[in-house]
């Protein structure tokens, strides 16, 4: 089947820094990312920072469960590795470039689903997951 690659990308009028905690902050997932159904902090690194994040996402097509390995660059890099879950894999990054009150917010993911999925499943599946999660990123972080 293949990974499928996409990628979005959104201005935000805040610093990296505030992306960087807010999207680092998983337990409040929920409130905030209306694709999150639940999120789980599984294991942390030495420092504190979580390692392995489990979650329950709301796909639109279905609920998909799965846990990810997370590694940093503050404040400006995010990437994660698929550990276990209902999908075949799935990896991707979120990088926040800029500095001061501006951020380029890049999140691109590959994803195996592990069956195959129609066109325009997996496009709605990139516009209101994928794009959703940078808005309501934008509006967690501009106190929106």
């Amino acid at each position: 089947m293949g990974a499928k690659k996409a990628e979005q990308t959104m201005q935000i009028a805040a610093a990296p820094e505030d992306c960087f905690t807010a999207l680092t902050e998983y337990e409040e997932f929920p409130e905030w990312q209306r694709a999150v159904k639940s999120c789980e902090v599984v294991t942390r690194y030495e420092d504190g920072r979580a390692h392995h994040v489990a979650f329950q996402i709301d796909a639109k097509v279905k609920t998909v469960s799965y846990t990810l390995a997370y590694s940093y660059e503050e404040p400006h890099r995010i990437t994660w590795d698929f550990v276990e879950g209902d999908v075949k894999d799935v990896d991707g990054e979120l990088l926040l470039e800029g500095d001061g009150d501006s951020t380029l917010a890049t999140y691109r993911v590959a994803l195996d689903p592990g069956m195959w999925v129609p066109g325009p499943v997996k496009r709605m599946v990139e516009d209101q997951v994928m794009r959703g999660s940078l808005e309501d990123l934008k509006r967690r972080v501009e106190g929106g």
